[in-house]
């Protein structure tokens, strides 16, 4: 059986009630691709309300999540608070955080170790900065963000993993097509190496970075992309193309 496509929305720090709102509508009126996986991640402020009004097959994600059950970690949330408000995902180990928080390698997997534990299905991020894949160090970086996971980690089968060169993030740039296709293959390679076969084959491996629908169908076409996450465009109607970009 074929890993079934794949399309996450980020919506970052942005949005309102009224905005957020209007973005459910949107996906509740709009015929999506069966076939296809939806996830959306509005900022936490936002979830209960996503979860609410969303229709059910879509599912929504965290931004974030701790690595610490409960206690005394003001401004965090743990995967049990996001299990019981109907939150079935939450995104790791995105470059904003590894960046901005200084979020590092084990970190990220001690996060990504805490929600699949706590029954939360992961996006997991990974991806170089320019300064890497100049310096050839593209597969280097995230085989090492990967292999952080792997140590803690050996069921992959609720994480879906998110290829994000950093360079391509908002900035308009986008990995051709090639270049995206050549490291998800890599990817699927260290994951059969390094995870088991059955992994690699089932896994899913998603692209992020300034995705739009004017790009997407090419991408959608590669035998190792399984998807897209996507940040401002999934604030746009152009949105529901990307869902729809296999069909």
């Amino acid at each position: 059986m074929g890993r079934q496509f794949f399309v996450g929305g980020n919506f970052k720090m942005n949005g309102t009630i009224k905005s957020i709102t209007d973005i459910i509508q949107n996906l509740n009126n709009a015929k999506l691709d069966e076939k296809t996986e939806v996830v959306i991640a509005p900022p936490s402020l936002y979830l209960l309300l996503a979860r609410e009004h969303l229709r059910k097959e879509i599912e929504v994600a965290a931004q974030n999540v701790f690595d610490k059950p409960n206690g005394a970690f003001t401004g965090e949330i743990s995967a049990e608070q996001l299990k019981d408000s109907g939150i079935g995902w939450a995104l790791v180990g995105h470059s904003e955080r590894r960046v901005i928080m200084g979020e590092d390698d084990r970190f990220v997997a001690s996060k990504t170790k805490t929600a699949l534990d706590g029954g939360l299905s992961v996006i997991l991020c990974i991806g170089e900065t320019l300064e890497q894949r100049e310096g050839n160090k593209t597969i280097d970086v995230v085989t090492r963000q990967l292999k952080a996971v792997a140590e803690t980690t050996k069921d992959w089968s609720k994480i879906v993993i998110a290829y994000e060169p950093v360079w391509a993030i908002g900035t308009g740039k986008v990995a051709s097509t090639e270049q995206a296709q050549e490291v998800h293959a890599e990817i699927r390679k260290w994951l059969s190496s390094t995870i088991s076969e059955e992994a690699s084959a089932a896994t899913r491996i998603i692209y992020g970075g300034s995705v739009s629908e004017k790009n997407c169908k090419d991408l959608a076409k590669q035998s190792d992309i399984d998807g897209f996450l996507v940040g401002g465009a999934s604030l746009k109607p152009a949105f529901i193309d990307i869902i729809n970009s296999k069909l």
